[in-house]
């Protein structure tokens, strides 16, 4: 299948909020948590930002990636596969995209977060040569769950 990359347009924000949210549930509610009407009502904000892309195939957005800039790079805040496409490397793909930003942007690195009971979550970013740097509590505090804080330093040519 071919995907197709690129920043999320403002009038996607219900396919970006359709894939976040049928990614998203079942992580969420192993976390004790549910989501809610209003759960995404920041995305189009994020949209407007530009900090959302999507990959796209013929029938529309299968994937999206929520990112933030930040003084170490770029944060990955969301990384989400609509399940139908979940195992075919679409996630894989869309983390090398990712790199590909934040080192046409001269970023110095990558960021991101996850769940410690997620391991297959963190198999993936370690595969993509994210590399634990701290383990702690959530920062929003809505749960108890250990997070994983993981980084990737890009090189400099």
């Amino acid at each position: 299948m071919a995907w197709t990359f690129r920043k999320a347009r403002p009038s996607e924000g219900a396919d970006v909020d359709r894939v976040l949210r049928s990614a998203f549930t079942p992580y969420v509610r192993k976390l004790g948590r549910e989501v809610t009407a209003d759960y995404y009502a920041w995305v189009g904000a994020a949209i407007e930002r530009d900090d959302v892309f999507v990959a796209a195939d013929g029938g529309g957005v299968v994937g999206v990636a929520v990112t933030e800039r930040r003084e170490s790079g770029l944060y990955i805040d969301r990384l989400g596969v609509d399940p139908t496409r979940q195992g075919t490397g679409l996630g894989s793909w869309l983390l090398t995209r990712l790199e590909e930003v934040a080192r046409s942007a001269g970023l110095p690195g990558m960021t991101l977060e996850t769940a410690e009971m997620m391991e297959h979550l963190v198999r993936l970013y370690r595969r993509h040569g994210f590399e634990i740097v701290r383990r702690g509590p959530p920062s929003h505090g809505k749960d108890s769950h250990m997070r994983v804080y993981m980084a990737k330093r890009l090189e400099t040519a």
